[in-house]
C-alpha cells in the first residue's frame, strides 16, 4: 500500500470522477481549508444535518433506530452542536473509490482543538456516494460547525493488487448515499 499524492488525486478526480464537486487547489483564506492538500483531500460538510436530543426521550439503538432522537436542520451558514452532544451530517462532495483504494478520513485540527471530533469509517473498495460523517462536541460549550468549509482530511491508499471482494460486490448497505443515512440493519 502506498498514501497517494496531490498529482494522484487531481488525476482521479478528473479522469474517473473519483470526487465531485473536486476543487484543485487548497482553499483557505477567510474559511476552514478544504480541497486538494499534499497527500489528501480536505471534504467540506454540507447544509443538512441531523443533532441528537432527548427531547422526545428516545433510546439510541443501531438495530432500531428512532428518527425522534434527532432534529433536523438546514443552514447555509453554521448549525450549533449542544454541549457533549452528537450530530450527523453529509459531504458536499460525492465520492467514487476505485477497486484497489481504500480511504481513511480524519477530522480537522481546526475542530479537534475546539473539543469537536469528526468520526468516519474508511470509504472501501468500490463504494461510492456522499459520506456520512460524525460530530461529536466532547466540551460543556455549545460549538459552531461551518456548512460548505472543510470539516476533514481524507487520506488515500492504493494497493499493490486488487481486492477479492469490493463494497459493491458485497452490495454494501451504505452504496450510493446522498442522503444523511442513519444506521441500518441488513435483513
Amino acid at each position: 500500500m502506498s498514501v497517494k499524492s496531490d498529482r494522484w488525486i487531481k488525476k482521479m478526480a478528473k479522469e474517473f470522477g473519483m470526487i465531485e464537486p473536486f476543487v484543485e487547489g487548497q482553499i483557505n483564506r477567510g474559511v476552514i481549508s478544504y480541497g486538494v492538500s499534499s497527500y489528501g483531500y480536505d471534504i467540506r460538510i454540507g447544509r443538512e444535518f441531523k443533532v441528537f436530543t432527548n427531547a422526545y426521550g428516545a433510546t439510541i439503538d443501531p438495530k432500531s433506530f428512532d428518527p425522534k432522537s434527532f432534529v433536523d436542520i438546514v443552514s447555509d451558514t453554521f448549525i450549533t452542536i449542544p454541549p457533549n452532544s452528537f450530530a450527523l451530517a453529509r459531504t458536499v462532495e460525492y465520492f467514487r473509490i476505485p477497486r484497489n483504494v481504500i480511504t481513511i478520513c480524519l477530522g480537522k485540527s481546526t475542530y479537534a482543538r475546539c473539543g469537536l471530533i469528526v468520526n468516519v469509517t474508511p470509504f472501501e473498495p468500490e463504494w461510492e456516494g456522499n459520506v456520512t460523517l460524525e460530530i461529536s462536541n466532547t466540551t460543556p460549550l455549545p460549538a459552531k460547525v461551518y456548512a460548505n468549509e472543510g470539516i476533514a482530511q481524507v487520506i488515500f491508499l492504493e494497493s499493490d493488487e486488487v481486492c477479492e471482494v469490493s463494497y459493491a460486490d458485497k452490495k454494501g448497505k451504505y452504496q450510493k448515499q446522498q442522503e444523511i443515512t442513519l444506521p441500518k440493519m441488513v435483513e
